[in-house]
């Protein structure tokens, strides 16, 4: 067998290795591994093959795996404004209907209109915000809607 196709092989078995670990590891690797197929299939020698291996391996295990991870744990977008609203729960200080109503949420007094314009939300209903539009905050009541 050509040392090329050795390389293919290899690149095939660290990248399944890499989708059922999810390391990142293994999978540079393989990316190494292909390019080292890749130039043993140009005719280069095995020595230019292991070096090219090496370089890639070194340049994704040492360049580009800590800038991946970095990347991935980032922590999650910080929600501010009215979309920190959303998903909160209020409560109903007066009839909420297609026609308008009032709500508490988290201290502050909105407008709100039912998210559903066919419900009429009791005074005094716990709801849940499903969106804020301008600044009438859109509920559907938490329990049975009447």
């Amino acid at each position: 067998m050509e040392a090329w196709i050795a390389w293919l092989l290899l690149a095939a078995l660290l990248g399944i290795a890499e989708l059922l670990t999810l390391t990142l590891a293994l999978g540079l690797l393989a990316a190494a591994a292909l390019a080292a197929g890749l130039v043993g299939a140009l005719g280069l020698p095995v020595g230019a093959q292991a070096a090219v291996f090496a370089a890639g391996a070194v340049a994704g295990l040492v360049v580009v795996r800590p800038i991946a991870r970095r990347h991935i744990r980032q922590p999650p977008a910080l929600r501010s404004g009215t979309a920190a609203l959303v998903g909160r729960e209020a409560l109903t200080l007066t009839e909420v209907s297609r026609a308008g109503g009032r709500a508490r949420i988290g201290g502050e007094e909105w407008t709100a209109r039912p998210y559903d314009p066919d419900l009429v939300i009791p005074a005094g209903t716990p709801a849940d915000v499903l969106a804020i539009e301008g600044a009438t905050a859109l509920l559907y009541p938490l329990g049975e809607p009447s």
